[in-house]
Order: C-alpha cells, then structure tokens, then sequence
C-alpha cells in the first residue's frame, strides 16, 4: 500500500498537534461482548476531559458534538470517540484562543480528514485518481488548520512585540530616573 498523508496520522506528534487525547486512562467499563467501553452519560464526559456538563450541552448545541441521542431514561450517552472529540475541542479552544466559527472550521477539517482516512484505508481498492483526490483533499484541511493557527501566532506576536516595546520604554524612564538621584 502507498504511503501518504493518512500514514502520518498514525506517527507519534507532540500532545499540542495530536487530535487524539493522548491522556485517556483505560478503564475497566467495557462490554463483555464487544470489548468496547460502555456509553457514560454527560457528567461523566464532562468530568474525563475537565469541563462541565453545560460545556458539554453548549458544545452539542452549536454542532461541535455530534447529538448521540439518548437513553431510555432521557440521559445524553457518549463513548470514547465523543469525549477525544470533546477533549480536542477544549485542548485547541485553550491553546489557540478560537472563536466558536474557527473552533468549528478546525473540527469540521478534523471530521473530513478522518473521512478521508476510511476511505484511504477502506476494503475497496482505490485508483490511482482517487488516492491523488483524497490527498488533495487532506491537504486542503490541513491547510486550513495551518491557518488558524498562524493567524494566532501573528496576533501573539504582535502583543509580544508590543510588551516589548513598553518594557524598552518603561525601562528607558527608569534609566533617566535613575541619573537624576
């Protein structure tokens, strides 16, 4: 099989550029049939990636979170894919400072990129045209993750740049004021 962009998904990246929470703990809540772990209502999403249950009911109202649906009793019940999700979320909310629109582009390309992944790695064949696709694809949402992230780096450095200026500044008075005695 050709190696291509789904294959770096697979590499080890560093916790700030990995989409999958590298920091869940295994847990012995698994089904004895599928070996899978069972579905957990909100709080317990919530408290696994460090939010809060309303965080995790706005994040399902703007369409951040996929709605799962809902148990027999009515509880909203969520499995692991939902809370990496969900801690993706926070962790590139917190380190990037995105608004609610950049926050959704960057899951948006997230979702599409894990698309294209089945597809690459999919039971049928693919031809050489849509593997070519798929990878032009890939680098599309990339692409636009890329950009999210450089604009905030621009805007970082800007303030940088501006504190350094005070602190010349600052520092230049303190000098004169220190002559002076």
């Amino acid at each position: 099989m050709p190696y291509g962009p789904m294959e770096a998904d697979k590499l080890p990246l560093s916790p700030v550029l990995s989409s999958v929470n590298v920091n869940m703990t295994p847990n012995d809540r698994t089904t004895a049939d599928e070996g899978t772990e069972a579905p957990f209502r909100i709080g317990e999403l919530a408290r696994r990636v460090g939010a809060t249950p309303r965080t995790v009911r706005y994040y399902e109202e703007l369409g951040l979170l996929p709605d799962r649906g809902r148990s027999e009793g009515a509880h909203r019940l969520y499995d692991q894919e939902d809370e990496a999700r969900l801690a993706d979320l926070i962790r590139v909310r917190d380190l990037l400072g995105l608004t609610l629109a950049e926050l959704r582009d960057w899951m948006d390309a997230e979702a599409a990129r894990a698309v294209l992944r089945e597809r690459w790695h999919g039971p049928d064949a693919l031809a050489s045209e849509d593997r070519a696709q798929i990878l032009g694809e890939s680098l599309r949402h990339v692409e636009t993750q890329v950009s999210l992230v450089r604009a905030r780096r621009a805007a970082l450095e800007q303030l940088e740049d501006e504190l350094l200026e005070k602190r010349r500044r600052i520092r230049m008075l303190r000098d004169e004021f220190e002559e002076q005695m």
